[in-house]
């Protein structure tokens, strides 16, 4: 668990806690990718996937506020192209259903977004 200390009070990191969730239920899914032979698939799904996690991770350490937004932003990209190797096994005869990794997906996004807006206008 991701947690953080302000004025004594510990917080969750929620969007950590997140793509790092997201992150251990995307290889549970590549892995029945790769039982159905999807091969192509299943390793651009995980790698984009876990990029999403890898970068929300790096950006706990920034070395300043420009750092940080630019690696949630790497961030972003990756969720949005996991979303579009959802999207295709979706829409694909014979792939499993991703239906709730779609749905986790379209939150992380949502929530990588406000990040983004909300440390832009923050002076």
């Amino acid at each position: 668990m991701n947690e953080s200390m302000s004025n004594g009070v510990i917080k969750k990191n929620v969007i950590v806690e997140m793509t790092f969730e997201f992150s251990l239920k995307v290889i549970a899914f590549v892995d029945e990718l790769v039982q159905r032979k999807k091969f192509q698939l299943s390793k651009q799904l995980f790698a984009s996937a876990t990029s999403i996690g890898a970068n929300v991770r790096e950006a706990q350490n920034p070395e300043s506020k420009a750092d940080f937004i630019h690696k949630i932003k790497i961030a972003m990209k990756e969720a949005e192209e996991t979303e579009y190797w959802l999207m295709l096994s979706h829409h694909s005869k014979g792939y499993p259903d991703c239906e709730e990794l779609l749905k986790d997906v379209k939150s992380i996004i949502k929530v990588l977004a406000k990040i983004i807006t909300t440390s832009i206008t923050k002076n």
